[in-house]
Parts: C-alpha cells; sequence; structure tokens
C-alpha cells in the first residue's frame, strides 16, 4: 500500500464531509422558512420543537458522517462493517476505546476523522446556538 494511496483515500473522505455541510445548509435553508413569519410569534411549545428538531437533523447527519467513514474503513482495512462502524463512531466523537485499531498502513485515518468529528461537532454547536440566541434574542424585544 503506497503512501498515496492512503493520501488519496484520506482525500476522498474529508471532501465527502460536504455531504455533512450540504445538510447543514438545508436545515438552515428550512429553518430560514419556518421561521419567515416571524420567530416572535412562536411559543414556547413551537420554539422547543424547533430546537428539538434541528438537534435530531443534527445527530442523523452526524450519523451519516460516521456511516461514511465506516464504509470507507471497511472498503479500505476493516474485514466487518460492525467494527468499521464502531471504530468511526469512536474516532468522530474522539473517545477512541483502542479495542478496534486500523492496520499499521491505515493508521492516520483515525486522528484525521477525529479532527473531522471535532470540527462538524463545532459547527453543529455553533448552529444550535444562533437558533437559541435568535429565539431568546425575539422573545426579548417583543416582551419589552
Amino acid at each position: 500500500m503506497t503512501v498515496l494511496h492512503q493520501a488519496g483515500a484520506a482525500f476522498l473522505l474529508v471532501v465527502l464531509t460536504f455531504l455533512q455541510c450540504a445538510g447543514l445548509a438545508v436545515l438552515i435553508t428550512w429553518l430560514r422558512r419556518a421561521v419567515a413569519s416571524g420567530i416572535y410569534k412562536l411559543g414556547p411549545f413551537h420554539s422547543a420543537a424547533m430546537i428539538m428538531r434541528s438537534t435530531a437533523a443534527v445527530i442523523v447527519l452526524h450519523g451519516l458522517e460516521i456511516l461514511l467513514w465506516a464504509g470507507g474503513y471497511h472498503w479500505f482495512c476493516l474485514p466487518s462493517l460492525e467494527s468499521a462502524f464502531y471504530f468511526s463512531a469512536s474516532s468522530y466523537a474522539t473517545v477512541g476505546y483502542g479495542d478496534v485499531v486500523l492496520p499499521s498502513n491505515w493508521r492516520m485515518l483515525g486522528p484525521l476523522e477525529g479532527m473531522i468529528g471535532v470540527l462538524m461537532c463545532g459547527v453543529s454547536a455553533s448552529l444550535l446556538f444562533a437558533i437559541v440566541t435568535r429565539l431568546v434574542g425575539e422573545a426579548q424585544t417583543t416582551n419589552k
């Protein structure tokens, strides 16, 4: 296995992260449409439902990203899809238990996925923070 082959596989997996970015863009578009009539008209129940739906969508996007990396691990170096998914989830979440390890010639994919996971979790957290900030900010301005 050449380093060029490994770098190509890593590049492909990182580039495919755009799927999560595209999913977040769709979520943002949906949120803008959902509140186009005025976010201040949302009551507490609808605000909580919007936050829960957004959170669920973000979790699904993270799950798809983990599944994508698991597919890559299974294709390139891990014999079982179950162990590939488990390794991917623990790497993405930066837990890294170490009970499933990649072959030595593929071991740089794990830390790379960990970096992607941290970055994408940060993007998702900032999106959820922006939603809550907007809901709270609008609620405060309408109560004055």
